[in-house]
């Protein structure tokens, strides 16, 4: 195009020459001759703007931005998105195209290809259309009324602006996919994480850190020189490596709510990841997993997601179905799952109980695969309200659906759901106005367990996970709950469980709660058949029965526990233990009402 634009200005400026006298002939810098009627003048001061215009380095046919492995060209051409088998996206935007969607602020999946017909699959216009928002900035919507197939490439979604999936479904069809660990669609900041190398050593408690930024961060820790959380049990493993995350401000001081928890005397990795200051909202929207086929034995824990790894985001109005579970198939790590990130709430949604499949665990005998719709790790300040589940929260075929991991400030706020489980640690952990199902609460750690207003129909009202020594370094609260045991085959029930043979390294001192206080508890036992006591401590060691056992790693006893308003619908004796003797030191404040 270039050489034929060229060409007509040499032609018009021959025959301006001939018209003119010698001393007016145009020089190559184009003096043109005023001599020339008005229309060829205009012709040819046109044709000059468009060389000038077409050979500039920014000119709409030159314009090629690399977007990790996927490419953005825009030009005059239509509007395609093309992909190669790697994954690779190759997306020509039509200048004019793009003009508009930056006009409006926001672009719809169909803009990039997207038919939503329940038919084609649509999963790589999808990735386009996310990945052309977060170069510029725009808000991504799904059609309304769209049917989208999700099918088995592999790759994921990047979310980094503000997303309403509306009304539309998507089907996510995991019968045939090509990378089981690929989440579906990542929530994901634009900022980069900053590795930390001047710092070698921390202190459980410290106050700050020599780190300056221009934002607030959170601030992920290893030591891969110590083990902790070494498992116990028919699930038992040699342990992880010594983890930590907390939030600190611009100038390294130490969020008080997210306190170091272990000395590092040996720092391995530290990362810094920038919170974004403003909040990214994820709306709406209905999805359907067709469960996978795999053979249960071992196979590794699907994704197939919507993964947060992005602090400051709100999830609302989301559902989540799945459908097509057979007699085996993989577990799931959850639907949602947030992942280093800090301040998410998800609210208003409502997921699905999975399946339980079974597998020969670690100590060689058959034991339940967790698989959950709901998943936090390391993460900080993280609350889930009004949620809800598509099946029974009392239905035992499926496994409970939340699970976390090495995370800080966890609450439940008007839910209902099968369980709260807290694996490897939580820091503060908060359940109220909410309804728990059978696998109840379930969880070791620090700090204070808060639990209010809510109503737990379980084996136990809390059970600290004997698979992690049972462990709470900190504070009970419970205040105004109903707790309604489920049936079992113990003649007994217990509001505290847990086991510790004072034999095992789980890689820490294992402690039960310092103080237990109980304030207004309603216990529903009248349904309970054939049982014959009620104790507030389940037997932790059965083994320890006088003075003569010896413990090669102290488990440290409750203090105190303070009862207020305790009333029982059997009308049976609230007694301490089966196991007397483990608790014959601790002391028990009874309110005389």
């Amino acid at each position: 195009m270039r050489k034929i634009l060229i060409f007509a200005l040499l032609f018009t400026g021959v025959y301006g020459q001939n018209q003119a006298p010698k001393d007016d002939v145009i020089h190559m810098k184009f003096k043109f001759d005023l001599t020339l009627r008005p229309m060829k003048r205009l012709f040819l001061l046109c044709l000059t703007f468009l060389f000038i215009y077409c050979s500039s380095p920014n000119s709409v046919e030159n314009q090629k931005i690399e977007m990790g492995q996927s490419y953005l060209t825009i030009n005059e051409n239509a509007t395609e998105v093309l992909w190669d088998d790697s994954g690779a996206l190759n997306i020509n935007m039509n200048s004019r195209d793009l003009e508009r969607l930056k006009k409006n602020g926001r672009v719809f999946y169909s803009d990039l290809g997207a038919l939503g017909d329940g038919v084609s699959d649509d999963v790589i216009y999808i990735r386009a259309t996310h990945l052309l928002a977060n170069q510029y900035g725009l808000d991504v919507n799904a059609d309304d009324g769209a049917l989208y197939i999700i099918g088995g490439r592999a790759g994921s979604a990047i979310i980094s602006t503000n997303t309403d999936f509306g009304n539309a479904t998507f089907m996510i069809d995991d019968t045939d996919v090509a990378d089981h660990s690929a989440s579906i669609f990542e929530v994901k900041s634009q900022k980069t994480p900053i590795k930390i190398d001047h710092i070698s050593s921390l202190i459980k408690g410290q106050k700050k850190v020599n780190i300056k930024l221009e934002e607030g961060s959170l601030v992920s820790v290893n030591d891969t020189t110590i083990r902790r959380y070494i498992r116990f049990g028919l699930n038992q493993n040699n342990g992880k490596d010594q983890t930590d995350i907390f939030l600190i401000d611009k100038n390294g001081n130490i969020d008080a709510n997210t306190p170091i928890l272990w000395d590092f005397n040996a720092v391995s990795e530290m990362t810094c990841l920038l919170i974004d200051k403003k909040k990214l909202t994820i709306n709406g929207g209905k999805f359907i997993t067709i469960a996978n086929q795999e053979e249960s034995e071992n196979h590794p824990y699907y994704s197939r997601n919507i993964l947060i790894n992005r602090s400051n985001v709100e999830v609302d109005n989301l559902k989540h179905f799945v459908k097509g579970e057979g007699k085996h198939g993989a577990p799931y790590q959850g639907f949602i799952s947030i992942k280093d990130a800090s301040d998410v709430q998800v609210k208003n949604c409502l997921l699905t109980g999975r399946k339980t499949y079974q597998k020969i665990g670690n100590a060689g005998k058959l034991v339940s695969r967790g698989s959950y719709d709901l998943s936090v790790t390391r993460s900080i300040n993280v609350l889930f309200e009004n949620c809800r589940q598509t099946n029974d929260v009392n239905d035992k075929t499926y496994w409970g659906i939340f699970g976390s991991n090495y995370s800080k400030n966890l609450i439940f706020d008007n839910c209902t759901l099968s369980r709260f489980d807290a694996h490897m640690g939580v820091y503060n952990a908060t359940i109220r106005n909410s309804t728990l199902g059978y696998m109840g609460v379930k969880l070791i750690g620090f700090g204070q367990f808060l639990m209010e207003n809510s109503t737990i129909k379980a084996e136990h009202l809390v059970s600290l996970r004997q698979d992690y020594g049972s462990t709470w370094e900190g504070d009970f609260k419970i205040k105004n709950c109903v707790f309604i045991p489920s049936e079992t085959k113990s003649s007994t029930v217990s509001l505290f469980s847990g086991q510790n043979s004072g034999l095992h390294n789980f890689g820490y001192t294992c402690y039960m709660p310092s103080k237990i206080e109980i304030d207004q508890l309603l216990i529903k036992d009248s349904h309970l058949k054939d049982y014959e006591s009620l104790y507030i401590f389940s037997d932790f060691n059965s083994k320890m029965k006088d003075e003569k056992f010896k413990e090669y790693f102290p488990y440290i006893k409750t203090d105190v526990i303070q009862m207020k308003g305790v009333k029982i619908t059997s009308n049976k004796q609230l007694e301490l233990s089966e196991n007397a003797f483990l608790f014959e030191n601790m002391k028990i404040e009874m309110d005389p009402q």
